[in-house]
């Protein structure tokens, strides 16, 4: 069995930085549209400043893959967290003024952290020997499982910390999550490329994208992903309209956080024995039911089982599509086929989470699971190109 140095070291440290950003994110995606619905003079705005997160994970896809590729893993992801710890305190400033403008462009900061994080799992992937490929990506992954602990206990006991100004408590806890991360991921001797492969384009980007294994993974990312923050992002703003409290929303949002991360124990494995194509299959089916129980009412435990599946579905299906996306590229094609792939599934993601907010807003809760059921039905028609395909095993210099 093939070793690789500080591999261990590598995967625990990525996993503690993916429970930090973990947290931060958990905290930004519970409190942004309450906040932002608070802030905003035009209410179907509210989810502008969580749709603005993923707009700025987007636009910072690219720049942070090729930082990367240019000065290594760590750097890219020291400055990534250092972004995080910057989007918080312009999130607070922004409480502290009650604009809602600076709020959405600090969200936007903050997306840079986002898209560097991203690549968290993929940096795991080339740490990792490649018969433990998927287990090494799954662990990463895992990290979420503290972060679903610890976020919502952080939103809950430091929304009112600061008196006058709701919620920037918790926004100065993004600030230290950010500080914290940056230092662990200090730590990080990941391996580096070749000179050769630094310098060598490799094959066209488009003659990646075209790769039947490659059109399924990106389809897969992008149903599991968008549909996932459709929901997610209209679900506290749906709870506390209907009737629920702020808490009874954290709580929903901390249990669909433990359904996205804590399967990451055990799905790399099943990847392992049964292949990608199957567990994707199984987490699409997931994400189809979120949305038949979505429909049925509108109780705390219905939005409770809703979210829950709509996290193992995604668990199942992104850890696949991840899987799927480094068998598709060449240690020379590997920034700008990350980069690509990350940059279409979280633009999908963006539109995702801004169409989630204006439907609620015009059509009401019910128009929201609705929308999440066409992106689940075509990745699984696509679920056989992977079988078909050939691929690239492999990813590191």
């Amino acid at each position: 069995m093939a070793t690789v140095p500080f591999e261990r070291r590598n995967v625990l440290l990525l996993g503690l930085g993916q429970a930090l950003y973990g947290t931060a994110t958990t905290i930004l995606f519970t409190l942004n549209g309450l906040v932002g619905h608070l802030l905003a003079d035009d209410k179907s705005l509210a989810t502008l400043p969580i749709t603005a997160v993923m707009v700025g994970a987007t636009l910072s896809t690219a720049p942070a893959s090729f930082i990367q590729k240019r000065y290594g893993r760590r750097a890219g992801f020291m400055l990534g967290a250092t972004a995080g710890a910057l989007g918080g305190v312009g999130h607070g400033l922004a409480i502290w003024q009650g604009s809602f403008w600076l709020f959405v462009a600090a969200a936007l900061v903050s997306g840079w952290y986002f898209a560097n994080a991203q690549f968290y799992r993929f940096a795991a992937a080339e740490a990792a020997a490649p018969e433990r490929l998927p287990r090494a990506i799954s662990m990463v992954m895992a990290g979420g499982v503290a972060a679903a602990l610890a976020g919502p206990e952080l939103v809950k006991y430091t929304k009112d910390m600061v008196l006058g100004l709701p919620f920037a408590g918790a926004y100065a806890v993004v600030v230290a999550l950010g500080l914290v991360a940056a230092v662990v991921l200090a730590g990080l001797r990941l391996p580096g490329l070749s000179a050769q492969a630094v310098q060598d384009p490799g094959r066209p980007l488009l003659a990646i994208l075209r790769q039947p294994r490659m059109i399924a993974a990106v389809t897969t990312g992008v149903a599991a992903y968008a549909s996932m923050s459709l929901v997610m992002t209209a679900t506290p703003l749906a709870m506390v309209a209907c009737s629920l409290t702020v808490e009874d929303a954290a709580f929903v949002i901390q249990w669909h956080s433990l359904a996205m991360f804590a399967p990451s124990f055990f799905t790399g494995r099943l990847i392992e024995r049964f292949g990608a194509a199957r567990i994707i299959g199984i987490g699409l089916v997931l994400i189809l039911g979120c949305s038949a129980v979505a429909l049925t009412g509108v109780t705390l435990e219905r939005f409770w089982f809703a979210l829950v599946l709509i996290g193992l579905g995604w668990n199942f299906a992104f850890v696949g599509a991840t899987t799927l996306v480094t068998t598709c590229h060449s240690p020379a094609e590997r920034a700008k086929t990350q980069a690509a792939n990350d940059l279409i599934v979280f633009g999908a993601v963006s539109a995702a989470s801004f169409l989630s907010g204006v439907l609620l807003d015009v059509s009401g809760w019910h128009s929201v699971p609705v929308a999440a059921l066409p992106l689940a039905l075509l990745a699984l028609c696509l679920l056989p190109l992977i079988a078909r395909a050939p691929r690239i095993v492999e990813v590191r210099s």
